[in-house]
């Protein structure tokens, strides 16, 4: 279990300095674009700031979920194919997990933190 884990600390430190670095930068630019827009849309609706609330309101978190799903989702679908590709490249090999956790940083982590910001940002104008 120890080895499967340092292996995939390893790979995911690597993809910094490796090739198809850019899309560090790019995808995360990505998701806080859409995030924004999305921030600036729930300021003008009045909704709560988004990671917060779906955490706090249990009766409109389906429709939270699916309408950040809908603002992120192909930008995340877009982090597991190119990082599948890196890998392929790079290992000779691919690695689900890995993928999936490179997503949710580049993707996911950026849309959550930014969407809510902006929404309170905007408020206080």
């Amino acid at each position: 279990m120890e080895e499967w884990l340092i292996r995939i600390v390893d790979n995911l430190l690597d993809r910094v300095s490796g090739p198809m670095k850019f899309r560090l930068i790019l995808q995360p630019l990505m998701a806080i674009i859409f995030a924004v827009r999305s921030g600036l849309k729930d300021s003008k609706e009045g909704r709560p700031a988004y990671f917060w609330a779906i955490f706090t309101d249990s009766r409109n978190r389906k429709e939270m979920l699916q309408d950040g799903w809908k603002s992120v989702g192909r930008i995340f679908v877009l982090a597991i194919i190119i990082d599948a590709i890196y890998q392929i490249i790079e290992l000779h090999w691919f690695y689900p997990l890995e993928a999936f956790i490179v997503a949710i940083v580049l993707a996911i982590m950026p849309y959550l933190l930014i969407r809510g910001l902006v929404n309170r940002a905007a408020r206080h104008k």
